[in-house]
């Protein structure tokens, strides 16, 4: 473990700005606290100073480059001038207006594995690690406050941290979907809530005819969102293994492929919804659940959103999960005919893997994924990062037997048809029918990518797979400026502002790139 102060001069004007829980709940677009920038996950700037007006005039402030990283995936925290930037076991505290190093965290853990970010809340900054821990560091001078080891059956932990309530949430990566929560001043266990019911215990009658329960599902690997409001906490849950194969599982396998509402005091379910029941397309449900106010049928309603990696566009009901509205976001989707009227998918029949490999539309790699989704209020449109296409799922064999070191049926690969290979787009739906409004095609990107970020200043930004960040028009979609950043892009754009003036960052490969308006003279 390595800790090294550079320059704690450049917090002194910071020390007595710790963010508080209502800091987090407020979230001052001067600010980023958060994985998605605020409790309801839009990614919704409230800045304006680079707008539609004057983006052609941005450029690079500064570059700071990860020692030692090669593809970053985690988003920064900027908390009042100060950006935290991490990669798996690391933190770098950095001067937000100029990129120079404040200090370094570096934590001696074998294993690697993807980071997508910490948390921040009074003076301490939260960040998990590849050996399953949970470390407090001092916001300061990045000395370590505390340190908790996960509980038993966590692998790693490589989400961003949800602070709520004076606790640290977090999901993990391990053999069943966990969700746990830590006392965010001493780090102490309060309680952790599984996607794999046991036997006895509801749900585990959705997991007949075998033992493939033992073997897990329902991964909990990105950052869920909260309802102050209802004090609810949001996270989306992955696929029921073995993956490919649903022979000895036979049911809807809950609570896999869902979004679950927790009381993030007790970790008591209040409810779930499950969109992809008995999942044998590795379909997981974890894109982050975006929360939105909006009238719907003529009546206010506090609504969630999510695109899923199925192809379907959801709206829920977050007071109480109640399916209001789906309809496909992708024009390729061969493996349902449509949605019943409680949102339950109607199966089109021999669209599961075989031996011989079967296509199914969209990809197992998901109508999207992972990047993280939108929603502009002055536009009332949700963006998603989209892919077309389809795959060729296989299934490894006709008596596969999971174990505790494999429970992967098999894969898939990318369809070799030239009208349903992969192809990104960006598109905006109208936030509660899913009505395409408008689409960006993302030339030569195929596959992940990066997510988007919305701003009042009329903006979406949306990286590429090829290195590319391009500024659209929220309403209509047009590019009005792009930068080749000359390396991958897997991480989600940003903004915040210090002393008045805006900056919107990218990570892109080892670095990270802010970007602003020419001085003004």
């Amino acid at each position: 473990m390595k800790t090294r102060l550079v320059a704690s001069f450049l917090l002194a004007a910071s020390t007595g700005f710790s963010q508080s829980y209502l800091d987090l709940v407020k979230a001052d677009p001067s600010n980023w606290l958060s994985y998605s920038g605020s409790f309801g996950a839009q990614r919704h700037s409230a800045l304006k100073q680079v707008n539609t007006g004057n983006v052609d005039n941005l450029m690079v402030k500064w570059i700071y480059h990860v020692p030692r990283a090669v593809e970053l995936e985690g988003v920064p925290i900027v908390s009042n001038g100060v950006m935290y930037v991490t990669q798996s076991n690391e933190v770098e505290a950095l001067d937000a207006r100029s990129g120079r190093l404040i200090w370094q965290y570096q934590r001696s853990t074998a294993g690697a594995g993807h980071n997508r970010g910490v948390a921040v809340y009074e003076r301490k900054v939260y960040l998990g690690t590849t050996d399953a821990s949970l470390i407090a560091l001092d916001e300061r001078t990045g000395s370590v406050i505390w340190e908790t080891k996960m509980l038993n059956g966590a692998r790693y932990q490589g989400g961003a941290p949800l602070v709520v309530n004076n606790k640290v949430i977090v999901g993990l990566y391990s053999t069943s979907g966990l969700v746990d929560a830590y006392d965010a001043e001493t780090g102490k266990p309060l309680w952790r809530w599984s996607a794999l019911p046991k036997p006895g215990e509801p749900g585990s009658e959705t997991w007949a005819g075998g033992d493939a329960w033992k073997f897990g599902g329902g991964p909990t690997w990105l950052t869920g969102s909260y309802d102050p409001e209802l004090n609810l906490i949001y996270w989306g849950t992955g696929q029921a293994n073995p993956d490919f194969i649903g022979d000895k599982r036979t049911g809807d396998n809950l609570y896999t492929e869902c979004v679950v509402a927790l009381d993030p005091d007790t970790g008591k379910l209040k409810w779930y919804f499950q969109f992809t029941p008995h999942d044998v397309h590795d379909w997981d449900a974890v894109e982050v659940p975006v929360l939105v106010n909006a009238q719907f049928e003529g009546q206010p309603r506090k609504l969630l959103v999510q695109a899923n990696r199925n192809g379907y566009y959801y709206v829920l009901d977050r007071t109480n999960g109640k399916f209001l509205h789906g309809t496909p976001f992708v024009k390729l989707l061969t493996w349902s005919s449509g949605l019943t009227s409680d949102g339950r998918p109607i199966l089109v029949p021999g669209k599961e893997p075989t031996l011989q490999g079967n296509l199914v539309c969209p990809a197992t790699a998901g109508a999207t994924n992972w990047p993280s989704p939108a929603y502009n209020p002055d536009t009332h449109y949700f963006y998603a990062v989209v892919t077309e296409g389809c795959s060729i799922n296989y299934r490894g064999s006709d008596n596969f037997q999971a174990t505790a070191v494999s429970s992967s049926g098999t894969g898939y690969i990318e369809s070799p048809e030239e009208q349903k290979r992969w192809q990104n787009y960006v598109r905006a739906l109208d936030v509660t029918t899913g009505k395409l409004i408008w689409e960006y095609k993302q030339i030569g990107s195929n596959h992940y990518g990066p997510g988007l970020l919305s701003t009042a200043g009329g903006l979406l930004f949306a990286g590429d797979n090829q290195g590319v960040l391009t500024a659209l028009d929220v309403r209509g979609g047009k590019p009005l400026w792009h930068f080749s950043a000359g390396e991958k892009i897997t991480a989600s754009p940003m903004a915040y502002s210090v002393l008045g003036n805006e900056y919107v960052t990218l990570v892109s490969g080892p670095n990270v790139i802010a970007f602003g308006l020419p001085d003004r003279k």
